[in-house]
C-alpha cells in the first residue's frame, strides 16, 4: 500500500500522520514523514501571494492551542513552529494552515524546489497572458486615443467587444491570484493587499462591460490589462528577489532532511565528499573545509578521535567515521533552525511598519470610495485602489533581514533573533567577560602554594577528581587520575565545585566559596602571590592549597577593544576573577571601566545600572553563568565554543569564536537597519504623495499601476544593495579556541 501511494504521487498522506501503523512498511525515500513525534518543525507555506498572507498564517498558528512559538519568514516563505506534544500534533497545525486557504508541508528540499519551479512556471504563464492581452487591447484602444471621434459608432463598438473578450482571460486566469487572495481575506474577516487590487480591477471590468453592453460611457479594458501586466511583473520580480535572499539560508537546512545514515553506523567519507551527518573519526588523517558552518575557509586537520560535523567537506584522504547524529539532530540542523527562526523575527521598527501597512488598506478603501462618489468617476476610485502601495511597507524589511541573517551566517555569525539588529545598530556600551572571552580559556597551572597538611600530588589528585565533572576552562588545567572519583558533586555557577572524595568533603573554586565549607570569611594571606587567576582548594578542616593559573589572550582581543573605542563605544570588563587579576587585564587592554570578583547576579546588576542610564548595552560572554546577563542585555554575543546555555540565551553566536566577528556584526547590522529605514521612509512618502494625487484625478489607472509597480521595485532594489561584510579573521593555529564556559 505504501509503495502504491508513493508511486501515485500521494506521499503527502504520510507527512503529518501521527498514529503508528499496525504493520511496519518499507517506504520510499521520498516519504520521510511517516510519523512525526518532534516538538518543532519547519513548514513550507504554499499559495502565498504577499506579506499579508504570511501575517494571516502566523496569526493563525499563534492562536492554536498548544503552539508555543510560530514565526513566519516572508523571504523564505517558511514557518518555524514549536508546540507542546501533549496539547497538539503536527497534523492539527498543518490542518489549521490549510483551513485558511494555504498549503503547508514539513520542509523537504526536493519538495521545496518542486514548489518553487511550479510557482515560477505558473507566474510566467500568468505574466505572458497578461502581457499578450495588454498588447492586443492597447492596439484596439490606440485609434480612439489618436483620433478621438474619428471612428464610427459601429467600429468603436466592435473594438469594445474585442477588448472585452481579450480582457476576460486576463482577468479570469492571469489575475486569479488577486481574486483568490481577496476572497480569503474577506472570508477571514480582514483586509490585506489583494483586496484593493481585486476591487479596483473587478470594479473597472464591470463598469467597462456595462458600458459595452449599453454602448454608452467609458471603457477601461486597456487599463485593466496593462494594470494586470504591471502588477504581475512586479510580483514576479519580487518573488525572484525573495528567492535570492532565501538561498543564503538554505544550504544548512537541506542537510537536516538527509537521513541516509543512522547513529552508530560506520561510514567512509571520500575526498571531496560533503558530510551529511555528525561523526567521530575512527581512522585516517585528512583535513576538512568547515566554512559552511564557521565562515572560515582555512582547512581544519582531522584525525582519529576528532569530530566531523555535517556540512563540512573532506579534502585530501578518506576517513573512516562513526556516525553520531543525523538529520535534524546534527549541529548544522540546529544552526539552520536558529538562523531561520532568527530571520523570521522582526525588530520593533518593522513590526510598527507591518501594523501601518494593515491600517493603510482601510485608508485606501475609504479614500477610494469617497473620491469615486465625489467625482462620480469610477476610474478615480480604481486609480486610488491601485496606486496605493501598502505592499511597499510590507516589503520594506523582510528581504533585508533575511539577507542580513544569510550574510552573517556566511561569515560564521549566527543571528538567532533578527530583532537584535535594531539594538546592534544603537550600541553605546560593550561589556566583556574575561576568561574564555578575552582569553582563550586554555588555562595552565603556573604556580602552587600549599596551605594545609597535604602534599602537592595529593592536592592535585583532589582537584583533578572534582574538575573532572566540569566543562569550565579551569578544569582543563587539572588532569584527573582514573583511580580517584568524586561523589555527590555540586556545581555552583561562578563559584566552583563541591564533592565527597574518600569520606572527605572538598571544594575547589573562589576563596569565598571554599572558605564557607569550614566557616572562614576571608581568603588566606598568601605572600608573593601574583595577580593571576587564583583557584583555592579546601576541605571541612581548612585550606589545602592555592593554584595560580595563567591564560592566553586571544590574538584579536586588543584590536576589538581599540576598534570599539574608535567607534565611540564604551568598553567594560566584568569578571568573576579576582579583582587584582581583572585590574591587571584591564590595564593591559587599556579598558578604563572594569570590575572583578563578580558573581552572576553582580553582572546582572552592572548591566541593569548601565541600562538605567539610558545606555544600549551589548554583553559578550561564553559561560554558563553568563546566561542571565546575556538575557538581560539589550543585545548579547556568545562564543561558539562556549556553554550551550549561553548560546541559547544569546542573540548572536560567534561560531568561529573570533572576537573580530563582533565588529563585522555591528557593521552589517548598521547597514541593514539603514536600508530598512530608507525603505520604510520611501514607502510612507510615496503613499502620502500618490494617494492624494490619484484621489484628485491627476493619476489614471494605467499610470497608477506603473507608479505602484515602480514603488515596489524601488524598495526591492534598495533591499538588494550590498550589505557590509565581515573581514575574514586569519587566526594562527595556536589560537584555536577550545570549549570554554567560565566561572568569570
Amino acid at each position: 500500500m505504501a509503495r502504491t501511494i508513493a508511486a501515485a504521487g500521494l506521499e503527502s498522506y504520510y507527512e503529518t500522520r501521527c498514529a503508528v501503523g499496525g504493520v511496519p512498511l518499507e517506504l520510499s525515500p521520498r516519504t520521510p514523514y511517516v510519523e512525526y513525534e518532534g516538538t518543532e518543525a519547519s513548514l513550507i507555506i504554499d499559495g502565498v501571494r504577499c506579506a499579508a498572507c504570511l501575517w494571516l498564517v502566523e496569526q493563525t498558528l499563534r492562536r492554536l492551542p498548544g503552539v508555543t512559538r510560530a514565526d513566519v519568514n516572508y523571504a523564505t516563505q517558511r514557518a518555524q513552529v514549536a508546540w507542546d506534544p501533549s496539547a497538539t500534533r503536527l497534523a492539527a497545525i498543518v490542518a489549521a494552515v490549510r483551513g485558511v486557504g494555504y498549503g503547508a508541508y514539513p520542509y523537504d528540499a526536493q519538495r521545496h524546489e518542486a514548489l518553487e519551479r511550479r510557482e515560477r512556471r505558473a507566474a510566467l504563464w500568468r505574466l505572458f497572458v497578461a502581457g499578450f492581452g495588454a498588447m492586443q487591447v492597447m492596439m484596439y484602444a490606440f485609434p480612439a486615443y489618436v483620433d478621438s471621434g474619428g471612428l464610427s459608432p459601429e467600429a468603436e463598438q466592435v473594438m469594445r467587444w474585442a477588448s472585452l473578450l481579450i480582457t476576460l482571460p486576463v482577468l479570469l486566469f492571469a489575475c486569479a491570484p488577486f481574486f483568490r487572495g481577496a476572497a480569503l481575506e474577506l472570508r477571514g474577516r480582514r483586509l490585506g493587499l489583494d483586496t484593493p487590487i481585486a476591487l479596483g480591477m473587478g470594479g473597472a471590468f464591470v463598469a467597462s462591460a456595462w458600458a459595452t453592453f449599453t454602448a454608452s460611457g467609458e471603457v477601461y479594458f486597456d487599463s485593466i490589462a496593462m494594470l494586470a501586466f504591471l502588477l504581475l511583473g512586479a510580483r514576479y520580480l519580487e518573488a525572484a528577489a525573495r528567492r535570492r535572499a532565501a538561498r543564503q539560508l538554505d544550504p544548512l537546512l537541506r542537510l537536516s532532511t538527509q537521513n541516509d545514515f543512522s547513529p552508530g553506523q560506520t561510514a567512509v567519507v571520500a575526498p571531496g565528499q560533503q558530510v551529511a551527518f555528525d561523526a567521530r573519526v575512527l581512522a585516517g588523517r585528512s583535513s576538512a573545509d568547515e566554512s559552511l558552518l564557521t565562515g572560515e575557509s582555512r582547512p581544519v586537520a582531522k584525525a582519529a578521535g576528532d569530530e566531523l560535523v555535517a556540512g563540512s567537506v573532506n579534502l585530501e584522504q578518506p576517513l573512516t567515521v562513526q556516525v553520531t547524529r543525523t538529520g535534524a539532530d546534527t549541529r548544522a540542523a540546529a544552526i539552520a533552525r536558529l538562523a531561520e527562526r532568527g530571520a523570521a523575527s522582526r525588530p520593533k521598527l518593522v513590526e510598527a511598519a507591518d501594523r501601518a501597512a494593515r491600517h493603510l488598506t482601510w485608508v485606501i478603501l475609504a479614500v477610494a470610495g469617497a473620491a469615486g462618489l465625489f467625482f462620480s468617476e469610477p476610474w478615480i476610485a480604481v486609480a486610488v485602489l491601485v496606486v496605493a502601495c501598502p505592499c511597499a511597507l510590507a516589503l520594506a524589511a523582510p528581504i533585508v533581514l533575511t539577507r542580513a541573517s544569510g550574510t552573517l551566517l556566511g561569515d560564521g555569525v549566527l543571528l538567532t533573533r533578527a530583532r537584535a539588529l535594531e539594538p546592534l545598530d544603537r550600541v553605546t556600551d560593550v561589556v566583556l567577560d574575561k576568561t574564555g572571552t578575552l582569553t582563550t580559556g586554555r588555562l595552565a597551572i603556573s604556580g602552587k602554594i600549599l596551605l594545609g597538611g597535604l602534599d602537592e600530588s595529593q592536592c592535585l589528585r583532589l582537584a583533578g577528581a572534582l574538575e573532572a565533572n566540569s566543562r569550565h576552562p579551569i578544569a582543563r588545567a587539572f588532569r584527573p587520575e582514573a583511580k580517584v572519583h568524586a561523589e555527590e558533586v555540586r556545581n555552583e555557577p561562578g563559584q566552583g565545585l563541591e564533592g565527597r572524595i574518600d569520606a572527605r568533603r572538598v571544594r575547589i573554586g573562589t576563596a569565598r566559596f571554599c572558605g564557607e565549607l569550614f566557616g572562614s570569611a576571608n581568603a588566606p594571606d598568601v605572600a608573593g602571590a601574583s595577580a593571576r587567576s587564583r583557584v583555592f582548594l579546601a576541605d571541612e578542616r581548612g585550606w589545602l592549597a592555592m593554584f595560580e593559573l595563567q591564560d592566553e589572550l586571544r590574538p584579536d582581543a586588543r584590536r576589538l577593544v581599540e576598534d570599539l573605542k574608535a567607534r565611540g563605544i564604551e568598553v567594560h570588563l566584568a569578571s568573576g576573577d579576582t579583582p587584582d587579576a581583572v585590574a591587571a587585564m584591564a590595564r593591559r587592554m587599556r579598558i578604563p571601566r572594569f570590575r572583578g570578583g563578580m558573581e552572576p547576579q553582580d553582572k546582572l546588576r552592572y548591566v541593569a545600572a548601565l541600562q538605567d542610564e539610558g545606555r544600549v548595552v551589548a554583553m559578550v560572554g561564553d559561560g554558563l553563568n553568563d546566561a542571565p546577563v546575556l538575557a538581560r542585555a539589550d543585545v548579547s554575543f556568545a562564543l561558539g565554543c562556549g556553554a550551550d546555555a549561553a548560546q541559547l540565551t544569546a542573540d548572536v553566536v560567534l561560531m568561529r569564536s573570533s572576537l573580530e566577528s563582533i565588529l563585522g556584526t555591528l557593521a552589517t547590522a548598521g547597514r541593514a537597519m539603514r536600508l530598512v529605514r530608507q525603505n520604510i521612509a520611501w514607502a510612507l512618502a510615496y503613499n502620502a504623495l500618490a494617494i492624494p494625487l490619484a484621489a484628485a484625478g491627476f493619476i489614471g489607472p494605467w499610470e497608477a499601476a506603473l507608479a505602484m509597480g515602480a514603488s515596489s521595485l524601488t524598495v526591492l532594489a534598495n533591499a538588494l544593495r550590498p550589505l557590509a561584510r565581515q573581514e575574514a579573521w586569519k587566526a594562527s593555529t595556536s589560537s584555536s579556541p577550545s570549549p570554554s564556559p567560565s566561572y568569570s
